[in-house]
């Protein structure tokens, strides 16, 4: 598949990623030596700007970040993503950090600065979030400060909702 953000040589170095990322059985790596493995072999000219149990992610320097699986269940969190994003309501989509691309072991969205602040005033906006999500079929796994983000409006928007569960 071709990209709008990433060259062929970054294409080609997930692809190799991909084919060296399973562990032998009996090795068991934490999730930052995960994420160094990963970077070592990648060798992509962006910034490394975050790493969790399942993806890496990447700044691509123009208001675009780059996540890239480090485990089987990051494909999983990269599909849930794209498609939970593209079939939500329009009342939901707002509160999502917008996907733009998909590929094999990688997706690209948009680039929002992680964290709301922790006062009265949001946390009644989260909790009203949650169960937005929960009354259109969505349960909102894994809602953390660090997955959260404010759109320029002030609205908390969820910039990692891998672990979400459409209904």
């Amino acid at each position: 598949m071709k990209s709008l953000f990433l060259s062929d040589r970054d294409i080609h170095s997930i692809k190799l990623w991909l084919t060296r990322m399973k562990t032998p059985k009996n090795v068991k790596l934490r999730r930052k030596e995960k994420g160094m493995r990963a970077e070592s072999i990648l060798q992509l000219k962006y910034e490394m700007i975050g790493s969790g149990s399942h993806r890496i992610v990447y700044d691509l320097q123009n208001n675009y970040v780059l996540k890239i699986v480090i485990s089987r269940k990051g494909f999983f969190n990269n599909r849930n993503e794209y498609n939970i994003y593209n079939n939500c309501p329009p009342g939901l989509k707002k509160h999502l950090c917008p996907v733009i691309e998909i590929g094999q072991g990688w997706i690209i969205m948009e680039r929002m600065v992680p964290g709301i602040p922790m006062d009265e005033k949001y946390a009644e906006k989260l909790s009203q979030l949650n169960s937005k999500f929960s009354n259109y079929g969505i349960a909102p796994f894994d809602v953390k400060n660090t997955n959260l983000a404010l759109s320029q409006e002030g609205e908390i928007v969820v910039i990692d909702y891998g672990n979400f569960e459409m209904k």
